[in-house]
């Protein structure tokens, strides 16, 4: 039995060994030193500088990400406006076209009246002479031989009835004469 307690204290001394020994490997193996303790304040510095630098470069980039975004919008905006600019004249010239196009045609539409109106007043004036004409001719027959015509010269009763004739049966009728 005292070989077995034996063994328990060789194995309780050896894990107290080991467990200083690792202590030691963690602490550097020795005390802190002056030394050692200044190099991790510089660490501290250096680390402190980095995180300070970092934080200032992170609120640049921010404030330049902002400018750029309020840039972006800007010219979004401009070109928004642009559009609408372009959409509006567009409408304007399209109005004005449709304007002009709608006075083009009522200005044909009033000639073409005026056209109808004078070739209505032209065919009842015609009408109007045709039937004096007509009228004159058969008063012209009505009345008594010689005297229906006395003022009229004797030339002048020929140019008539050539004319008369003409009228009646057209101009090639009498082509051969040269009148």
């Amino acid at each position: 039995m005292k070989y077995l307690n034996a063994s328990h204290l060789a194995a309780a001394t050896l894990f107290s060994v080991l467990a200083f020994s690792v202590h030691a490997a963690e602490t550097g193996g020795s005390k802190a030193t002056p030394e050692s303790t200044a190099v991790s304040e510089d660490d501290l510095a250096k680390a402190s500088e980095r995180i300070r630098h970092t934080g200032e470069q992170m609120r640049t980039d921010l404030k330049e990400a902002r400018a750029r975004l309020e840039a972006q919008k800007a010219r979004q905006e401009a070109e928004r406006k642009r559009e609408a600019e372009q959409a509006h004249q567009q409408a304007i010239k399209a109005a004005a076209a449709a304007k002009e196009s709608k006075q083009r045609q009522a200005l044909e539409a009033a000639q073409q009246a005026e056209r109808q109106r004078l070739a209505a007043q032209h065919a009842k004036d015609e009408q109007a002479a045709r039937e004096r004409a007509a009228k004159a001719l058969m008063e012209a027959r009505k009345s008594s031989g010689p005297k229906a015509f006395a003022d009229e010269t004797q030339k002048e009763r020929a140019a008539r009835a050539l004319r008369e004739a003409r009228k009646s049966s057209g101009p090639k009728a009498f082509a051969e004469e040269g009148l």
